[in-house]
């Protein structure tokens, strides 16, 4: 396959995948914590991630960080944790994947893909005074993993 101008190729053979399909999170924090996941190993992620839900590591904002307040040594940074907890949710459901297709060590394999899309959007209205409403709206985040196995 052919992708801005260099091959990408897939090994299914080698690949694990998970997807989590509007969950209720922030989109903005999502995509910021999957950058910072992408490229590790299964085992680096879930360390990771378990200290973002201890409030032990902040993630750093590069794109969405306006009025974001700075952590030492980190700079503009967050604590992500609703959207940490789902992305171990689905990062042990890809391992889990791995495992039964017969993988060596799920817990050796890279992220090859981590993505975090705009999903539906939950409609709904909240009563306000005078019997009006306004509009509730809730969005989601459909999450996906593709785990790889190291050569």
């Amino acid at each position: 396959m052919t992708k801005f101008g260099y091959t990408v190729e897939y090994k299914i053979e080698t690949m694990a995948r998970a997807y989590g399909r509007e969950l209720p999170l922030a989109w903005k924090k999502s995509v910021e914590l999957a950058r910072q996941l992408r490229g590790k190993t299964v085992d680096q992620a879930r360390e990771y991630l378990e200290k973002v839900i201890a409030l032990k590591q902040p993630v750093p904002m590069k794109k969405y960080k306006r009025w974001v307040a700075h952590k030492s040594g980190v700079g503009p940074a967050r604590y992500p944790v609703k959207a940490a907890k789902a992305f171990l949710k689905i990062l042990e459901s890809a391992v889990a994947n791995a495992e039964f297709t017969g993988k060596e060590d799920p817990d050796a394999m890279v992220i090859r893909v981590i993505n975090a899309h705009k999903g539906a959007t939950t409609k709904a209205f909240r009563p306000r005074a005078y019997g009006r409403s306004g509009p509730w709206n809730q969005d989601t985040v459909n999450l996906e993993i593709v785990l790889e196995e190291v050569a």
